[in-house]
């Protein structure tokens, strides 16, 4: 698929420069070294979730826009919320709990099949 999803580390880099914010700055908000902040931002350490929740205050974003962006983060997902057009998780989940063995068997053979082509 053509679209990349921006990782967690991504977002957080774009909104610190498209505020003109030093990383420095940000680190100290956060009561942390630039060195650590650093690390969130290269991806080579993993986001606390008290920093994300700390981040998306400072920017004025959710923390839903900071986590999306992340695929491999599959928590905080609202059950409610369309998934695709007006249909929600929670209408997908309720009719997948109504298959018969059989049906679900199929239904994870096909996801498994349209997964191929992203791998």
């Amino acid at each position: 698929m053509g679209m990349v999803m921006k990782t967690l580390n991504m977002i957080i880099r774009e909104l610190r420069e498209d505020h003109d914010i030093k990383q420095d700055t940000i680190a100290k908000y956060l009561g942390i070294s630039q060195q650590t902040y650093s690390n969130y931002e290269n991806g080579r350490r993993e986001i606390p979730i008290a920093v994300i929740k700390e981040l998306a205050r400072f920017y004025k974003v959710s923390t839903d826009y900071l986590l999306r962006s992340n695929t491999s983060y599959l928590g905080n997902l609202d059950m409610n919320a369309a998934y695709v057009d007006d249909i929600t998780m929670h209408d997908i989940v309720y009719d997948i709990q109504t298959l018969e063995a059989s049906e679900r068997k199929n239904l994870v053979k096909y996801i498994r099949f349209l997964r191929q082509d992203t791998d």
